[in-house]
Order: structure tokens, then sequence, then C-alpha cells
């Protein structure tokens, strides 16, 4: 068993309150939460409007499964959040 962890942080100019962030953020959970293989959680920048950092943690048999799971999301997160991706790092235990 292969476990990564993806780390994205955001960006949100212009955000003006935590309500808004969680609008702008466009449901990460239900997105990716769905998949039994994936966990996701708000890790940092909890009390700032103008910026995110989420961690998802990912499950596989293999490695590559892993790195084409976590190209996948950060591919469907370009698409969908509402702010620019500041930082992404990648780590496998």
């Amino acid at each position: 068993m292969h476990i990564g962890i993806l780390t994205i942080s955001f960006s949100l100019p212009g955000c003006g309150s935590l309500k808004e962030k969680r609008q702008r953020m466009g449901g990460l959970h239900e997105r990716f939460g769905r998949n039994p293989a994936v966990a996701i959680c708000e890790s940092g920048e909890l009390d700032k409007h103008e910026a995110s950092e989420c961690t998802l943690v990912i499950v596989a048999t293999s490695k590559n499964k892993i790195e084409s799971l976590c190209s996948q999301i950060e591919e469907k997160i370009q698409r969908t959040v509402d702010g620019r991706i500041m930082n992404i790092t990648q780590e496998f235990l």
C-alpha cells in the first residue's frame, strides 16, 4: 500500500469573508471526498479570507496510481476553484 500527500496553497484575491471563501473553494470536499481512496481537509490559513490551504491524502496500491490521481486532482482544481494556486507539494510515504 502506498500513501501520497498533496498539499495545495491558494490565493483568493478580493475574498471578503469566510463564507465567500467557502463558496469560492467550490465544494472540494464533495468533489474529491466521494472517492474512497481520497481524504481532504483544509489544513492551513483557516482564519484568512484571502488564502487557503488544502491537503489531500491518497491511498493506492502503487505509486503510479497515486501520481495519476494527483495529476487528475490538480487539473480539476485548476479548472474549478475561483482563485490562484500558489504552491503544490507532493509527498509519498
